[in-house]
C-alpha cells in the first residue's frame, strides 16, 4: 500500500530554531510546492504575527531571514493551525510546550505526525518529547520523527551547508520528510534511533553549559578537548543504558552536535556557562543573554531522571551543584578533573 504523505505542514514556535525551519521548508515549498501543499507557522502573540506578515521578518530572532506571507501562512491561532495540519514541526522551548499546548482539546494531535525539534526534558514527567506525545497525546509511535545535528540557527540564516539527521522507526516517512528539509545549504540523513538522538540532544546542551563555565574558568583548549571526550562517552554510557539500538555515537548526530555546541561562539548554552564561569549568577546571566538556554532546565531533569536509572554521570552531577546547589564552580570544576581521563 503506497504512503500518503503530509502535504500541509505547520511549524509551531517563535524562537531562532522556528524561524531557520520555516526558512528551510520555505526553500523547498518554492522549488518544489507538490510536495508542501500549505506552510503555516505559529507564533505566540497576534501582535508578532501582524509584525511578520507586515514586515516579511522575525522582530526578536535571525531578523535577516526574510518571510513570505504568499509562501508561510503565520497566525497566533494554534488550534486552527492544529487542525489545518498533517504534520507539526514542534519548536518551542521544552520547559514551556505544555503550557503552550494546555489549551488544545486533548485528543486533537492523535492522527498528526509530530517532529521534533526541542532539545530538552519536558519538565513535569522528566519525558523527551516524541515519548511525550505518545503518552499523553495518543500519537503513534510511527508517526513521530525527530530533527538533530549540529546545525546552529544564525549558520542556516546565512544559508551555511550544514547537516541534518531525522531520526524515525517509520522509515518511508523519515526519508519523506528528509527531502523536505534538503535544499541548497542542508544536508540530512535518516536514522532509526529516535531515542538516542533526542536524549543525544539533551545531553549535549547539559556538556556546552559545562564546557562554558570551564571556559569563563579560565581554562584553555587542551582540556576543553579531554572534557569533551569525556563528555561523549558519558553520553554513551547513558544512552546504552536508557535504550538499546545500533548506534555509532561518532556520527554527526550525537558527537557532531556536541562538538558545535560545546565549542561555538553561536551556542547559548556555551554561553551562558561562561557567564557562570565568569562569577555572574544564574539569574543575573538569564537576564544577560535574554534567550533560553535549554541546558538550564535539562540539567535538572536530567539529574532528577538519573537518579532512577543510576548511570555514572560525573559530569552531569558537578554542572547541577554548580547551577542548581550554587556551589562554586571553581571548586567543583577542580573536582571534576580528578574524575577525567
Amino acid at each position: 500500500m503506497m504512503m500518503t504523505y503530509p502535504e500541509n505542514i505547520a511549524v509551531i514556535g517563535g524562537g531562532s530554531w522556528a524561524t531557520a525551519l520555516v526558512k528551510i521548508l520555505s526553500e523547498h515549498k518554492v522549488l518544489e510546492n507538490n510536495h508542501i501543499k500549505s506552510l503555516k507557522w505559529w507564533v505566540r502573540s497576534e501582535e508578532k504575527a501582524e509584525f511578520i506578515r507586515k514586515n516579511k521578518h522575525n522582530p526578536d530572532y535571525l531578523s535577516s531571514v526574510e518571510i513570505h506571507p504568499d509562501v508561510v501562512e503565520v497566525s497566533h491561532d494554534l488550534e486552527k493551525i492544529v487542525n489545518s495540519c498533517e504534520l507539526l514541526v514542534i519548536a518551542v522551548p521544552a520547559a514551556f510546550l505544555e503550557a503552550s499546548l494546555q489549551d488544545l482539546p486533548a485528543d486533537v494531535f492523535k492522527n498528526k505526525i509530530i517532529v521534533s525539534a526541542i532539545k530538552g526534558l519536558v519538565p513535569s514527567t522528566k519525558q523527551i518529547v516524541g515519548d511525550y506525545f505518545i503518552e499523553h497525546k495518543g500519537v503513534d509511535e510511527k508517526k513521530v520523527l525527530v530533527i538533530s545535528g549540529p546545525c546552529h540557527a544564525e549558520e542556516v540564516s546565512a544559508e551555511k551547508l550544514s547537516y541534518l539527521t531525522i531520526a524515525g522507526t517509520g522509515k518511508e516517512l523519515a526519508r519523506h520528510f528528509a527531502t523536505l528539509l534538503s535544499c541548497r545549504f542542508i544536508r540530512t540523513v535518516v536514522s532509526s534511533d529516535v531515542r538516542g538522538t533526542e536524549y543525544g540532544a539533551v545531553l549535549k546542551n547539559i556538556y556546552a553549559v559545562t564546557a562554558g563555565i570551564c571556559h569563563g574558568l579560565g581554562y584553555g583548549d587542551n582540556f576543553q578537548a579531554v572534557l569533551i571526550s569525556n563528555s561523549i562517552r558519558e553520553m554513551k554510557r547513558f544512552l546504552r543504558n536508557i535504550t538499546d539500538a545500533d548506534r555509532k555515537i561518532n556520527h554527526s548526530a550525537y558527537l557532531g552536535d556536541l562538538l558545535v555546541t560545546g565549542y561555538s561562539v553561536h551556542s547559548r548554552n556555551r554561553t551562558f556557562g561562561n557567564m557562570i564561569g565568569k562569577g555572574y549568577t544564574v539569574q543575573s546571566a538569564q537576564l544577560e543573554m535574554k534567550m533560553i538556554a535549554e541546558g538550564y532546565y535539562a540539567i535538572k531533569n536530567m539529574y532528577e531522571l538519573n537518579k532512577k536509572t543510576q548511570v555514572k554521570m560525573p559530569i552531569l552531577d558537578c554542572v547541577y551543584s554548580i547551577i542548581y546547589e550554587g556551589k562554586s564552580a571553581k571548586k567543583q570544576i577542580e573536582k571534576l578533573t580528578e574524575k577525567l581521563v
